[in-house]
């Protein structure tokens, strides 16, 4: 990281803004060219968890090539000026790289939507039944993650 000043090297830090973020933008590679998509995500505190339909491009894109990386963000704010292109923004950020893989173990499945929904309702709320078989569900094995601060 260029600006070490911002650097945010503490895991409980870095778990906690990605555990506060509401949204997980995942970029996959289609031939030469990345492909981002934003996504309700889960977290378990070693890989995330995204749920998708079970085709469309970015689970075509998966299977070619596994390697992703990731963007969340948190309190996000625009801090004005009164010169102008001196506006900033205050920011917490988190950027991770890893390795994904389509869930086929029946039991890890519902784990990790459990994971998923339970990060938004913030409550245990039980699967319905037959609730797996209707999506698909991706595991990104976390291999790396760097946590950004800024305007603090």
């Amino acid at each position: 990281m260029r600006r070490k000043d911002k650097e945010i090297t503490d895991k409980a830090a870095i778990d906690g803004i990605i555990e506060s973020a509401l949204v997980c933008h995942l970029a996959v590679c289609d031939g030469g060219v990345p492909y981002v998509v934003p996504l309700c995500f889960g977290y378990d505190g070693r890989r995330l968890y995204l749920h998708s339909a079970p085709e469309g491009r970015k689970i075509d894109l998966i299977r070619k090539n596994p390697k992703v990386c990731f963007g969340v963000e948190s309190t996000c704010e625009v801090v004005p000026s009164d010169r102008a292109c001196s506006f900033t923004m205050r920011y917490e950020s988190v950027v991770g790289k890893g390795t994904a893989r389509i869930v086929t173990d029946e039991a890890e499945k519902r784990r990790a939507l459990e994971v998923i929904t339970g990060r938004y309702a913030h409550e245990a709320t039980p699967l319905p039944e037959g609730a797996t078989g209707k999506v698909t569900v991706i595991a990104v094995e976390i291999e790396e993650l760097t946590g950004k601060r800024s305007g603090y």
